[in-house]
C-alpha cells in the first residue's frame, strides 16, 4: 500500500452502499449524502477521471477550483483537501489517495481545444465536455453550468514559470482516492476519451465508483 492511502479497513465492496461500474470514455452522476464517503477508483491505470460536484439542493453552489486551491496554499489535490464551494463552503473532504497527483488547473478537453490542440481531423473525437453537458443535462442543467473541474489521477506538473504539460499517468491499476461529504452534492464524472495525449494511457479505461454510507 502506498504511504498515501488513509483509509479505513471497515469500508469493503462487500458493505458498499452503491457500486458503480463506469465504461471507457462514459459518463455517470450520482448524489452522495453529507457523511458518505466516495471512492472514485482507477481500475486498470494511467485514467484520468473529470469530475464535478454541485450542491444537491442548489446547484448553482458547485465546485469552485480557485477556492480549493486558495483553501489550502496548494495546486493539487491530495489527502486532507477541502473541496470548496463557489460559495466558500466545504462541499467534501479527501481522505484517502493511493496515487498522489491530482490536477484541478488543466480543465476538461473540448471537440474546440482539441482542434486547436491537436488539429481539424480530431475535432469530431469525443470530448469530456461532451460528456458533462450530456450528463448535466438530466439535472436541468446545461453549458453554462459546467466549471473548472477536478482531473483525479492526471500528471499535470507545473513549472516555475506557471507553464503546464499532460505528461504521463503514474496512477496504477486499482489507485483510488476517497472523498467524505460534508453536504449532500452532486458528482458527475467524465470517464476521459482523450486520445490525443498521455492523460489515458493513450488508451481509455474503465472505472468505477463505489458509495458507503457514513460510520456510526
Amino acid at each position: 500500500m502506498s504511504d498515501f492511502i488513509q483509509t479505513s479497513p471497515a469500508r469493503t465492496v462487500e458493505n458498499a452502499a452503491q457500486d458503480h461500474f463506469i465504461p471507457a470514455e462514459a459518463p455517470w452522476s450520482g448524489i452522495v449524502r453529507k457523511g458518505q464517503t466516495i471512492r472514485i477508483e482507477d481500475s486498470c491505470g494511467q485514467q484520468a477521471i473529470d469530475t464535478l460536484f454541485y450542491r444537491a439542493g442548489d446547484f448553482s453552489e458547485r465546485y469552485s477550483n480557485q477556492d480549493t486551491m486558495r483553501m489550502q496554499g496548494a495546486a493539487y489535490v491530495g489527502i486532507g483537501t477541502k473541496i470548496m464551494s463557489n460559495e466558500g463552503n466545504v462541499m467534501l473532504t479527501m481522505t484517502a489517495d493511493s496515487c498522489g497527483r491530482h490536477d484541478t488547473s488543466a480543465g476538461a478537453c473540448s471537440c474546440e481545444s482539441n482542434t486547436v490542440r491537436f488539429g481539424h481531423g480530431t475535432k469530431y473525437l469525443h470530448a469530456c465536455r461532451d460528456n458533462f453537458v450530456l450528463e448535466v443535462s438530466k439535472h436541468g442543467m446545461g453549458k453554462r453550468d459546467i466549471v473548472p473541474n477536478i482531473n483525479f489521477f492526471m500528471n499535470v506538473p507545473i513549472k516555475p514559470n506557471g507553464e503546464m504539460t499532460i505528461v504521463d499517468g503514474i496512477s496504477a491499476p486499482g489507485d483510488y482516492v476517497e472523498l467524505v461529504a460534508e453536504m449532500d452534492v452532486l458528482c458527475v464524472i467524465s470517464n476521459c476519451p482523450q486520445i490525443n495525449n498521455p492523460c489515458n494511457g493513450f488508451d481509455p479505461t474503465p472505472i468505477r465508483v463505489l458509495i458507503w454510507d457514513g460510520e456510526d
